[in-house]
């Protein structure tokens, strides 16, 4: 009997973060964050155009000083992606970058100030229809909180967060999202499960500051993936000290591992050993940086010898298998053609973009008989 992989996600309202819907039954969002000077313009939208390449769904940008917001008005004219912007303690920054077109907000309403500076923010976000996220993080939560839990936790986390949506709601403002983020795993996992059963607001998943790329991306994946197989989160963000390109990367990986996003290829490869009959980690790690620019779902094997490799190769769109005297190339499950080790990746590449190709123009009805139109597919890839 067949493994059910369905997840049914927990039901949510939606936002709207610019034209990326967030919540409900919208796609899960994967974003990231900015870490050039925000008043450095070109940096900046350099960084954020590498984002749009690989995908980034929502980019988020620090801005700590007016000065910062008036950059960030410059980078929204200069990018596509929606940007939400990252603003801790002082409410004329927010009001600042609603003016020049900010999609979300990223506040703490705790640490904004006053009630009236707080009012200020959430009227303009009303005027604007600009969402809020109201980020939690265990490593600056307030001073009360620590006397009565004596040290962060999940309890102090949830308590922290059903405080600032009261702030928000007592202004009649419930257009926000949510994040309870801690560098523990155990208590941001508690804190997310707790919050998911009291709100029907959408939430940001992360585990935050989880570390450099590895031992990050291992942190991020073991949270995340236990609250997403329990149908808890709407919008990921893969928290690495690493360029934001990788967290990009990471997510998207991670929900196809779930079968939550279906973007891009999908290896799967041999670890390799003495039995290959070509260097199999070389040829991945080849085809995955030509193929980035690829975000047609597509199954591709790169299997080293027949052991595995024809059972493997037959469940792919294509598949590689390593043989004597030249590999086989199946294609839907059917032995397509033999190709020699110096021939392997581009031959390899070329297929996976005929196909890709192919993909497209089946989506377009008159895309095979016009040129035009297909070159708008193969542009659009």
């Amino acid at each position: 009997m067949k493994t059910d992989t369905t997840i049914k996600r927990r039901k949510t309202r939606q936002v709207m973060v610019g034209n990326v819907a967030v919540g409900g039954d919208a796609p899960i969002s994967v974003q990231s964050m900015t870490n050039t000077e925000t008043c450095d313009v070109a940096a900046t939208v350099a960084q954020i155009r590498r984002l749009e390449t690989v995908g980034a769904d929502i980019v988020r940008v620090s801005v700590p000083s007016l000065e910062a917001a008036d950059a960030f008005g410059q980078i929204r004219q200069q990018v596509v992606v929606p940007l939400i912007a990252d603003i801790h303690f002082d409410h004329k920054i927010a009001l600042r970058v609603a003016e020049l077109g900010v999609d979300c907000l990223r506040i703490n309403p705790g640490n904004i100030g006053s009630a009236e500076k707080i009012k200020a923010v959430v009227s303009a976000a009303q005027d604007k229809n600009i969402p809020i996220r109201i980020g939690v993080n265990a490593g600056s939560l307030g001073k009360d909180l620590l006397r009565k839990y004596k040290e962060p936790n999940a309890e102090a986390m949830v308590e922290s967060a059903m405080r600032n949506i009261e702030l928000l709601e007592r202004l009649n403002f419930t257009h926000y999202k949510l994040s309870l983020k801690a560098s523990d795993i155990f208590m941001a996992v508690e804190a997310y499960q707790s919050i998911a059963s009291l709100i029907d607001a959408p939430l940001h998943l992360g585990i935050t500051e989880a570390g450099g790329l590895r031992a990050g991306t291992v942190k991020s994946a073991v949270g995340l993936g236990l609250l997403l197989r329990q149908g808890i989160g709407d919008t990921i963000r893969i928290s690495l000290a690493a360029d934001p390109v990788e967290e990009i990367k990471v997510g998207f990986d991670l929900l196809k591992s779930l079968h939550l996003r279906s973007k891009g290829i999908n290896f799967v490869a041999c670890p390799s050993c003495s039995r290959q009959n070509f260097d199999v980690i070389s040829t991945v790690n080849e085809l995955e940086q030509r193929l980035e620019d690829i975000v047609e779902p597509l199954d591709v094997a790169i299997m080293g010898c027949i052991v595995n490799g024809p059972g493997e190769a037959k469940e792919a769109d294509i598949g590689l298998t390593g043989a004597t005297p030249n590999n086989l190339i199946y294609t839907d499950g059917k032995p397509k053609q033999k190709i020699n080790n110096a021939e392997l990746v581009d031959g390899l590449e070329k297929m996976i973009r005929q196909r890709v190709l192919l993909k497209q123009q089946q989506k377009m009805p008159d895309a095979g008989s016009d040129p035009i139109l297909a070159l708008t597919a193969d542009n659009n890839s």
